[in-house]
């Protein structure tokens, strides 16, 4: 990975800065686990080790709910990477063996045996003894075969795969000799996990104990993420897929959606101990998906008013220094444009409403809010192109949406109408749209074109025949973006309507240019990675005129 980002400023350099000077040192303290983990992901955990070193305990276990967990594909739930564990533990150990110890020591027991229970097989030594030599299980076979293995604190350890082998003996050393009482706990938990698969007797189909120890891991990192204002993967899918139904007419008073209503509540609850310590932090700033801002602090009337400032001028120039090398994750374009800027071309109907509405505190609030709520949706449950939304993609994608229901709205509306009207529905509504007369309608007009394509090809014409047997089914089941897998034999017949289709036939259906362009000029090149947001009815109107093009296209 390269050391360079943003301007070309050396990212290391910065690092070291901050490592080497106490207050900006200090500084890492106060910041908010979401800016830790952006910085994770935007240069890497190895360029991170300086950083990560002057965290608190508190930090990294918010750094690992984030981190720690993967979803097998976009939108879908997220399990545990106990791969990602062994790298967070390699790199801990190579900056400093003693403090990774430390971290281990201070992170939840639960985490660390599932963690290392996917890494290693605990015994007691007597396993490997003389009377036991000729087991036939396959742990112990393997250990004898390839020697991984060793003896740590009165335990034999056996390596189950080799990466961080060595970094996870050595933390467990050092475990062991600097808190003896958690490594016993630890280890007791390992070799738990590390026993047989029992005997068919009417239960083995019940959960193994690896198992139910990453099943009880994911339930408690659900539970706080809901205390925090995130939406769970499931929540939000259960949300999207009600959202595909057609629509009926939102003339009517605003009303709460439940999966909404569940959010605010989980969202009111991790308020009351703030606004109790007089911590006033933003929702919005706390989910952390959106918007990211220094934690507020209460403090008492003693309080050295000089080092306060002191230590926010140290926060925010770490924040300055890491933003300059292009280390901070993307942050969501503002809600409303400057007083001397252009509204967002595909947000305009969207933007006046919310600039009426920007007089009316509390309605504004709460629109911001839904934002918020659809922004966390389309991140988790959802997928744009075969992967998940970045968070600014997502807010854009949101306000694009709700743009679109805005002007599909079967009523003239009024300049207040967002004052007293909720934007969930609107998504709804937008997300309707998007799902019948865009994915639905892109794929109807692509079978009718695949079943008068005749290929000389015989190769192209099986698979032009499996596409359109493949699409049939998952079209009639509602989710056509399934049959995507099949969609490259289209390559062959013309590049750029592939391209095309891959972005309407989707979860959450873009345009590309030669979308926008249809009935214009052909486009000679164009990015297929670069689309748009589809939030306007004449969006609609030439995604349906590229569609009816696609005959020519294709034949």
């Amino acid at each position: 990975m390269s050391d360079t980002h943003g301007d070309g400023r050396n990212l290391r350099a910065v690092i070291a800065r901050v490592s080497e000077t106490p207050a900006l040192a200090r500084a890492i303290r106060e910041l908010p686990p979401a800016i830790l983990h952006g910085v994770i992901r935007k240069v890497g955990l190895e360029d991170c080790s300086e950083l990560l070193s002057l965290a608190t305990s508190e930090q990294l276990s918010a750094v690992f709910d984030l981190d720690l967990w993967r979803p097998e594909q976009a939108g879908s739930d997220e399990l545990f990477d106990a791969a990602r564990f062994g790298h967070w533990l390699e790199v801990l150990a190579d900056s400093d063996v003693a403090l990774a110890a430390q971290r281990l020591a201070e992170m939840d027991v639960d985490l660390v045996i599932a963690g290392l229970a996917s890494h290693i097989a605990v015994f007691d030594p007597v396993v490997f003894g003389p009377a036991v030599e000729q087991g036939d299980d396959e742990i112990r076979a393997a250990a004898r075969e390839r020697g991984s293995h060793c003896e740590v604190g009165g335990y034999l350890v056996v390596a189950r795969q080799t990466e961080s082998w060595d970094a996870i003996v050595a933390v467990l050393l050092a475990l062991d000799d600097t808190h003896p009482g958690r490594f016993h706990r630890v280890m007791r938990g390992c070799r738990r996990m590390s026993n047989s698969r029992p005997e068919a007797d009417g239960f083995h189909d019940l959960l193994g104990d690896v198992e139910q120890a990453r099943f009880d891991l994911a339930l408690g990192r659900e539970g706080r993420r809901e205390r925090q204002g995130y939406v769970t993967p499931a929540q939000a899918r259960a949300f999207l897929e009600e959202s595909r139904a057609p629509r009926a007419s939102t003339d009517g008073a605003s009303r709460v959606h439940p999966i909404f209503a569940a959010y605010l509540e989980a969202a009111r609850k991790s308020d009351e101990p703030r606004r109790n310590s007089g911590d006033h932090e933003s929702p919005l700033n706390r989910r952390g998906h959106l918007h990211v801002a220094l934690e507020s602090r209460s403090t008492s009337e003693s309080a050295d008013r000089t080092t306060l400032d002191e230590s926010a001028s140290a926060v925010a120039t770490v924040l300055d220094l890491l933003a300059d090398a292009g280390a901070l994750p993307e942050r969501p374009r503002a809600l409303l444009a400057k007083p001397d800027e252009a509204p967002p071309f595909h947000r305009a109907r969207l933007h006046a409403h919310m600039q009426f509405v920007h007089g009316h505190d509390d309605a504004f609030a709460r629109r911001t809010e839904e934002l918020a709520f659809l922004a966390n949706v389309l991140m988790v449950g959802c997928s744009v192109q075969a992967r998940p939304l970045s968070p600014l993609e997502a807010s854009d994608g949101a306000a694009a949406v709700c743009n679109l229901g805005l002007e599909r709205l079967p009523i003239a509306l009024p300049d207040d109408f967002l004052v007293d009207r909720d934007l969930v529905s609107v998504f709804q509504a937008g997300w309707s749209v998007l799902h019948h007369e865009v994915c639905m309608c892109a794929a109807e007009q692509l079978l009718g074109a695949l079943a008068a394509v005749h290929c000389s090809d015989r190769e192209i014409q099986i698979l032009l025949y499996g596409l359109q047997q493949t699409l049939t089914r998952h079209w009639r089941a509602g989710a056509p973006w399934r049959a995507r897998d099949g969609f490259e034999v289209l390559s062959t017949l013309d590049m750029p309507a592939w391209a095309a289709l891959l972005g309407l036939i989707d979860e959450f259906p873009v345009m590309l240019a030669n979308v926008r362009a249809a009935g214009r000029a052909k486009l000679l090149s164009f990015n297929p990675s670069t689309f748009e947001f589809i939030s306007e009815n004449a969006d609609i109107t030439a995604v349906h005129t590229f569609l009816r093009s696609l005959p020519e296209l294709l034949m």
